[in-house]
């Protein structure tokens, strides 16, 4: 646990996510060519144990459905920072990515060689800043001189960065300390931490004994709004479009089933995620989940006529992260551009 005045650079970052994406990846780094070829193709998929229409595809094997010739292997992460690793070691070819790391992995000299094709969900009451009740918190203030754990490199730190900002308050103010969800729980137990900002489902665990300071909802309501995005691989756009094309229908027809079959939801995230049904229920009820049509609209990713506002949020992300010293240099807009896939996204709004 260490004092933090000053981010470490992307590099180190996805550095020291090395480790664990080794681990998640082993065995699926071959064949990264296969979809191009002839047989068995492949798609190795990225995703975290949160409540979204990502699990519903899973659950429902709505992608082996649509793709029935292929090999469809799902790897669990626990943080953007691992899945950036991951797509640096064509380990992935497709993945759910926080809007923060996302803006991270496009900054630099080398960006990382995926764009962004869908929106999973925009970040509500499902991250959030909470106090440990015993220290007597009740404001972000408050943590002047307190040991804050958060994800390092993820929405959540992003989210956490922009509130103790606006309380006036600097990351040097605090000790922010780089933990995973599971160990901030442990941490929170044995009384190691004082604050914690994290994400679903650990949050709510968090929230038994702890006072909520403020949410990402909050956050984004203020101008910095965190979302959970869907990147795809260059290779996988340059060598097989379609498979993005059938990922993106189960997706949309996820997102659907959110507000058509709500109970069916619920179970599938529940047996997902080895949760009961009532806890399932809470947890997608503090989400905010586009309609597949608002996903291709001008207010969020955009379409083949241009990016959406998604473009803003995200250049507006790496420029409060440099400003942070998060990142050496926020990436230009222009970079942002290139970084997002839009063919397609019309067929799917229909």
């Amino acid at each position: 646990m260490s004092r933090v005045s000053q981010g470490p650079s992307r590099r180190l970052l996805l550095a020291g996510a090395f480790a664990a994406v080794s681990a998640a990846v082993t065995g699926c780094s071959s064949d990264s060519e296969a979809s191009a070829s002839g047989g068995s193709k492949r798609l190795r998929i990225g995703y975290f144990a949160f409540p979204s229409g990502d699990l519903l595809v899973k659950n429902r094997k709505l992608l082996e459905k649509a793709l029935p010739g292929y090999e469809i292997t799902w790897i669990k992460f626990d943080s953007g920072a691992s899945v950036n690793q991951a797509f640096l070691g064509k380990s992935l070819d497709i993945a759910a990515l926080g809007s923060s790391p996302f803006a991270r992995g496009v900054s630099g000299s080398s960006p990382i060689p995926y764009k962004v094709a869908w929106i999973l969900d925009v970040a509500g009451e499902n991250e959030a800043l909470v106090a440990r009740r015993a220290t007597g918190i009740t404001d972000i203030a408050g943590l002047k001189g307190r040991k804050i754990a958060t994800p390092f490199a993820s929405t959540s730190h992003y989210s956490l960065l922009a509130a103790l900002d606006a309380a006036g308050l600097k990351p040097s103010d605090v000790e922010l300390i780089d933990l995973q969800p599971q160990p901030i729980l442990a941490a929170w137990q044995r009384g190691d931490i004082d604050a914690a900002y994290v994400w679903l489902p650990t949050l709510d665990e968090l929230r038994a004994t702890g006072t909520q300071l403020t949410s990402s909802k909050e956050i984004g309501a203020a101008g910095k709004p965190t979302l959970d995005l869907a990147v795809v691989s260059d290779d996988l756009i340059a060598k097989d479009p379609g498979a993005i094309d059938a990922w993106r229908e189960a997706e949309a027809e996820a997102l659907r089933l959110l507000k058509s079959d709500p109970d069916g939801s619920v179970r599938a995230v529940a047996a997902e995620l080895g949760i009961s049904t009532a806890d399932a229920e809470a947890q997608l009820a503090q989400g905010v989940f586009l309609t597949p049509e608002q996903v291709a609209s001008a207010d969020w990713l955009g379409g083949e006529d241009g990016p959406g506002k998604l473009l803003g949020y995200i250049t507006d992300t790496g420029r409060f992260l440099a400003d942070q010293k998060q990142i050496d240099a926020a990436p230009s807009e222009d970079v942002v551009r290139e970084a997002f896939y839009l063919k397609g996204l019309a067929d799917v709004r229909a």
